[in-house]
């Protein structure tokens, strides 16, 4: 059988289905047979270091479980005619609901209340502050692709006024603004959804941060490195960004002390897609992608890059 390196986890389905056409190495044991590995199997976050698609000469395929593959050098794998997969579309509900509780739980102060309630202060203050309707909010999105068009979607029956940023204009009733800091002055949140990497490292900015203003809310389901980290707790700390609402972060699964401890945040490890549905539909396409492109080198679901190939 072809010989498959598998870079993190997998789940008990998809290893039996990849254990019936390959033989699994495990990149964590180490001693795998480098000149015999055909596929890799990955995810989103560990992706395959630079060193270990070098030391595989006869790389035909990368699976990637998770939508994001900024991970995986898509341009060396591109030159050396390895093809790329990852799992869009199955995940975009579940990311957009997300996106979805994260601003309503900043805007209706979720946490804050639940803990009046489970420390006694209601019985023994009275009623709880008065919170923040999220109806009819201008909310900008960065990065308007499946994903934060499934989030626009979801947003409808808070009746909001949709407006974009990406890399560029779509045909889309949404106002488009061309540069972000302008959006920012505009919006009431900010929802990150754009891909990882150098072409958005930090692009949520000291001076994004401050457009958006201290009655602003910052929600991220997108990649840690769009926002930088340091500027935001800075905004948060200071009353210079009112809310944010976040799912991941700079270097996960480490979150600053500094952030932790900040009330007007909402924090989730990472778990945008994380139900028991979405994630076995993205196994399912993990290995789907793996088992046709062995049977004949076509594949289902290639990133943009390799597409065509």
């Amino acid at each position: 059988m072809p010989d498959l390196l598998l870079i993190g986890g997998a789940t008990d389905k998809m290893l039996e289905r990849m254990a019936d056409k390959f033989t699994i190495h495990k990149l964590a044991d180490g001693g795998y047979p480098a000149d015999k590995i055909t596929h890799v199997c990955t995810n989103g976050h560990d992706g395959i270091k630079p060193d270990i698609m070098a030391s595989l000469p006869n790389l035909k395929h990368i699976s990637c479980y998770g939508v994001g593959y900024d991970a995986i050098d898509t341009t060396e794998a591109v030159k050396r005619g390895i093809v790329v997969t990852h799992t869009p579309n199955v995940l975009n509900a579940e990311v957009a609901t997300t996106a979805v509780l994260l601003m309503l739980a900043c805007y209706r102060e979720a946490l804050r209340d639940d803990a009046y309630v489970r420390s006694g202060a209601w019985e023994a203050k009275g009623n709880a502050p008065l919170t923040r309707s999220a109806d009819n909010q201008t909310i900008g999105i960065l990065g308007l692709g499946r994903i934060g068009q499934a989030i626009a979607d979801k947003l409808a029956p808070w009746t909001p006024t949709i407006v974009y940023h990406s890399r560029s204009k779509k045909d889309v009733a949404y106002k488009y603004y061309d540069d972000l800091k302008t959006m920012a002055v505009d919006c009431d949140v900010l929802v990150c959804i754009t891909p990882g990497g150098p072409a958005t490292n930090k692009i949520v900015n000291a001076d994004v941060l401050a457009a958006l203003g201290p009655q602003g809310t910052l929600i991220n389901v997108a990649r840690g490195s769009v926002v930088d980290e340091d500027a935001m707790i800075a905004a948060l700390r200071s009353g210079a960004l009112g809310w944010a609402g976040l799912d991941v972060f700079a270097a996960e699964p480490h979150v600053p002390q500094a952030l932790r401890d900040l009330p007007n945040t909402i924090l989730l490890p990472h778990v945008g897609s994380g139900t028991v549905e979405t994630r076995a539909a993205m196994g399912a396409l993990t290995v789907d992608n793996l088992l046709q492109h062995l049977s004949d080198g076509t594949v289902i679901s290639p990133v943009p890059e390799c597409d065509g190939m």
